[in-house]
């Protein structure tokens, strides 16, 4: 439940259209609802803006059914992370409304479409076609939050006249998400062209030195342009849920 649904119950009992029992059984399970493998928390919107996301990798299909099948019974938007394959395939035959992005490795289920709550367009650049799963899951992520949101992808700096051509969508953006792997050196490039927040997205993406991402993170903690934020490897959600709240009109 969010705060324009809490506002409109009450303003249903207000005018008498709804009885006090009946709003009861409606507020019944906040602030959080207990399914037994789980303690779905349908009062985080209302606290944090943001609805509960569902974290899909390490859960079993049955408990991802039980949770789905209770926030379903609710009517909520249902967004599920890292969600494997053949996970999805048994929700989406249980659930064929929703929408898996093999790709993104996310599955969406929106019962309401998302309101629009920024005040600009989000912009995701990613280094190279390797990257594009982990910046997918924060496109997915931001558009599911009620942004706007423009992919940019493969403009990494081993040619970078690709990014200098995208120049325009740079300045055109409210808040730009950046995800590289190898040695993570887009973000402080991209940090130097323009006067908004950057979120990096260090990835696994790379050879033995690499180290599954832990260049890639250094490189972009120890970034050289002032402003650039970083979030954890792989974590394009954390980066899409940093930049709804930086983009938030209200």
């Amino acid at each position: 439940m969010n705060k324009h649904q809490l506002t409109e119950l009450l303003e249903n009992v207000q005018r008498g259209e709804l009885d006090i029992t009946a709003a009861l059984l409606t507020l019944r399970d906040l602030p959080f609802e207990d399914a037994g493998i789980a303690q779905i928390d349908h009062h985080r919107e209302l606290r944090q803006g943001l609805p509960e996301v569902i974290f899909g990798e390490g859960k079993s299909t049955e408990q991802l059914l039980t949770i789905v099948g209770r926030m379903n019974a609710k009517r909520l938007n249902i967004l599920i992370t890292r969600l494997q394959g053949e996970k999805a395939v048994e929700l989406t035959t249980l659930f064929p409304e929703a929408n898996y992005d093999a790709e993104a490795r996310t599955l969406t289920l929106q019962h309401q479409p998302a309101t629009q709550t920024g005040r600009g367009k989000i912009l995701i650049v990613c280094a190279g076609t390797s990257d594009i799963p982990v910046a997918r899951e924060a496109a997915v992520t931001a558009r599911f939050f009620g942004n706007e949101v423009e992919e940019i992808n493969d403009i990494g700096v081993a040619g970078i006249h690709r990014l200098l051509a995208r120049t325009a969508s740079l300045h055109e953006a409210a808040v730009i998400i950046v995800v590289a792997g190898m040695e993570g050196a887009l973000p402080s490039v991209v940090g130097g062209l323009v006067a908004v927040p950057v979120i990096a997205v260090p990835t696994s993406i790379g050879y033995g030195a690499a180290f599954g991402g832990i260049a890639a993170l250094l490189g972009m903690l120890n970034s050289c342009a002032g402003g650039v934020t970083v979030v954890n490897i792989d974590n394009g959600f954390g980066a899409a849920f940093a930049a709804t709240r930086i983009n938030r009109s209200e």
